[in-house]
């Protein structure tokens, strides 16, 4: 079976020691350069579709949480609590308080909405040791969280634009979404808000999802409304929640979050929280499993790596390599062992493209490229080899070659 956990150590794209924790996996080079590639695509994607991106520190004091709800509905799954002086600090489970707090910094109006802020930032659950593994599952977490401050008018063409902005995503990284989940309340008194709320932001997501094969499930919606979920399923068949939207209108109403409106009146806004692809731990545990360690080329840690078939062509590989940074590209040069040997290598870490130089190429300032599906392509001047690695990088395409 394909596990990421063994990929990610025989790709090096993360380790797991003892001595950092459980639930804490370091991101090493290789999946530190994949997983920048991506955090760079969805800012600019979240930029591209108005939003506004901000910094928020990774705890906060005990009263933010008490007011936002956590505290009351979350603490089995928070840290305990550092003193500093009078204040108890704790890190935060989610972000939505302190993207509360940035709307609030100032007043609002209408013509501001809605007012979309992103965040790609870190929270902390107190997960058992027991259900650790890999970057599935984890106590640090990287969210790609945004919150879209709204009037109820906005909120339909909202959750409508959020979800083509996730399925715009998924194309991109190869996400094979396995379902659509509503996740409505369940029996109990887990929940908050009122009746009224709850219907009314249920209708609004059933709306968005009109014409969208999707399954209901009580009991699965977070504590202050409901959500649709998009599940993903793993190698080994679990199935897990990999982007979500939810509606809240009791956020709003704890903070005393306002705007005015056109007549000058002060109104409440709805929020709504989105995550284009999760957290970064758990998009990657799905990706390496779901490309088995192959990235597409425009995400894979190295793109380019140059080999000279001998001491000779040093100088020319490295003009290569100059031009392909230049460019851009993520490039290695591996001159150690035989030819055969790093070609191997090679195919066993899987980079999408290899630039042979022999003497004959040196010579003409040419490169040799072998693809990673194994196709080889005639020598072609460096330039030309740079420019066609580029058009694919920057197609995203998951294709090794460009269209046409």
């Amino acid at each position: 079976m394909i596990d990421h956990r063994r990929l990610g150590r025989e790709l090096d794209l993360f380790v797991s020691d003892p001595l950092a924790g459980a639930g804490l996996p370091i991101w090493l080079p290789a999946g530190a350069a994949a997983r920048h590639a991506v955090e760079e695509y969805v800012r600019e994607l979240e930029r591209r579709a108005g939003y506004q991106h901000v910094y928020s520190p990774p705890l906060g004091r005990r009263e933010l949480f008490a007011l936002s709800g956590h505290l009351g509905h979350f603490a089995d799954e928070m840290f305990p609590p550092m003193r500093m002086g009078d204040d108890e600090l704790l890190l935060r489970p989610a972000l939505c308080p302190h993207h509360a707090l940035v709307y609030r910094a100032r007043g609002r109006s209408y013509r501001e909405l809605p007012l979309r802020v992103g965040e790609l930032g870190g929270m902390y659950r107190a997960e058992r040791s027991g259900v650790l593994g890999g970057l599935a599952r984890v106590r640090a977490i990287s969210l790609n969280d945004a919150h879209n401050f709204c009037t109820l008018e906005q909120v339909g063409d909202e959750v409508r634009e959020i979800l083509r902005l996730i399925h715009q995503a998924h194309a991109a990284l190869g996400v094979r979404p396995a379902g659509f989940r509503l996740s409505l309340r369940g029996p109990g008194a887990r929940y908050v808000g009122d009746d009224a709320s709850w219907a009314r932001a249920e209708e609004l997501l059933r709306a968005a999802l009109d014409g969208v094969d999707h399954v209901e499930s009580p009991g699965e919606a977070a504590f202050y409304g409901p959500k649709i979920d998009i599940q993903v399923v793993d190698a080994a068949g679990r199935e897990s929640t990999i982007s979500t939207v939810q509606i809240d209108f009791d956020k709003p109403e704890k903070f005393d979050l306002s705007y005015t409106d056109a007549a000058g009146a002060r109104q409440r806004p709805v929020l709504v929280h989105r995550s284009l692809v999760g957290s970064m731990e758990r998009l990657f545990a799905y990706l390496i499993e779901a490309h088995e360690g192959a990235f597409p080329p425009w995400y894979a840690p190295v793109q380019l790596l140059l080999l000279p078939v001998d001491a000779g062509q040093a100088d020319a590989v490295d003009r290569v390599a100059r031009q392909a940074v230049d460019a851009g590209l993520r490039v290695e040069v591996d001159a150690g062992g035989s030819l055969g040997a790093r070609v191997r290598d090679a195919a066993r870490r899987r980079v999408p493209y290899v630039g042979v130089v022999g003497a004959r190429e040196a010579a003409d300032d040419a490169v040799a490229l072998r693809l990673r599906d194994g196709r080889s392509l005639d020598p072609m001047p460096a330039a030309d080899a740079v420019r066609l690695i580029d058009a694919v990088v920057a197609a995203r395409s998951a294709q090794l070659l460009p269209a046409g």
